[in-house]
């Protein structure tokens, strides 16, 4: 009896193919086996270690490393709330308590009465613009109040409409009238921005040699005269 599942070991295997080193396919295939399981166990770690090929010490290496990765229970669906300082000082600590409150916890990673959910504080998500923010269910969630908070709870237990993903731009509210922040998206991590003047375009050749340093005065080349005898 494995831990894992036999179609996740079969996605993990094929894993490799798509990386130029198979060390790269660790991260990915372990967010399968959590996926899969809720949080990393070391006989799931152990399962991925043979199918990636990988000594077991490395694969539990990089499992311990990485925050997004449990290696206890928690819910299932986690909140990660954002507490750097942008959305700190916009927020974050009173969002957080607010989780705390509506889940039924005190302490991160501790799991609701309910087995649903948990909360962990992190550092930056990237998103500082849209402060407070935080990532739940794979999902970036903006411009946070205890409102939405509430909302995203009940969808997650089946009693309320999912918040609508972000498109772009501000959506209006029904009817017209004032516009509502939005409350997800969905997609990648956004790309960091650029450093002023730190463009990627390569440093141009010299167009001519470097010129030669200028002679000292009264050190020529020119022979001594000999001596007249």
């Amino acid at each position: 009896m494995t831990a894992l599942s036999v179609h996740i070991l079969d996605e993990i295997r094929e894993l490799p193919g798509k990386y130029p080193q198979p060390r790269s396919a660790v991260m990915p295939a372990l967010d399968l086996a959590q996926e899969e399981l809720g949080h990393l166990t070391p006989e799931a770690m152990t399962e991925v270690a043979a199918a990636l090929e990988l000594d077991p010490g490395y694969v539990e290496g990089v499992a311990t490393f990485y925050s997004l990765f449990h290696l206890e229970p928690i819910g299932k669906h986690h909140f990660y709330v954002c507490t750097n300082l942008s959305c700190a000082l916009r927020g974050a600590n009173e969002i957080v308590d607010h989780v705390k409150e509506a889940i039924g916890v005190k302490e991160p990673d501790q799991v609701s009465a309910d087995g649903m959910f948990s909360y962990e504080e992190v550092e930056c998500l990237g998103a500082c613009e849209y402060a407070p923010m935080m990532r739940l269910d794979h999902r970036y969630h903006y411009d946070l109040t205890p409102a939405k908070i509430d909302a995203l709870i009940a969808e997650a237990k089946g009693e309320g409409i999912r918040l609508p993903a972000r498109r772009g731009g501000r959506r209006a509210a029904p009817g017209g009238g004032k516009q509502v922040p939005p409350a997800a998206v969905e997609g990648p991590l956004p790309s960091p921005p650029q450093q002023v003047g730190k463009g990627n375009r390569p440093i141009a050749a010299p167009e001519s040699p470097l010129p030669n340093p200028p002679r000292q005065a009264g050190r020529g080349r020119r022979k001594k005269k000999a001596p007249d005898v």
